[in-house]
């Protein structure tokens, strides 16, 4: 048994997301592909994206690409923290705005 569900060696088996439905695997990374060329951002600009909503999403298999991404794409350390910081915030906001209905309720229900 697995100390983890994650393991790094998984990530060269995305590709095979194809084995069990072609088309739809084939049209995915076709339009991933896309997306990481350089037009009104940057490759750079989209890396460091990247890497933030890896964080944000919690998956271990993009921190770990888009690590690497970022490192090849000359990105350094304390501009891939800033990133995954810029992330945090907007997750943390995200959760504190919608208490804004929880608050409603509690004023109708108690005020």
């Amino acid at each position: 048994m697995s100390d983890s569900y994650f393991k790094p060696e998984d990530l060269k088996k995305f590709k095979d997301i194809t084995d069990f439905q072609e088309e739809l695997g084939s049209k995915f990374f076709d339009y991933y592909g896309s997306i990481f060329k350089e037009s009104a951002l940057t490759v750079r600009e989209k890396s460091l994206i990247a890497l933030a909503v890896a964080h944000s999403e919690g998956c271990p298999y993009c921190m770990d690409a888009y690590t690497s991404t970022c490192l090849k794409n000359g990105i350094d350390e304390e501009q891939m923290m800033e990133a995954v910081h810029v992330a945090a915030g907007i997750k943390a906001g995200a959760t504190l705005v919608n208490s804004v209905q929880m608050m409603n309720q509690v004023k109708s229900k108690l005020m």
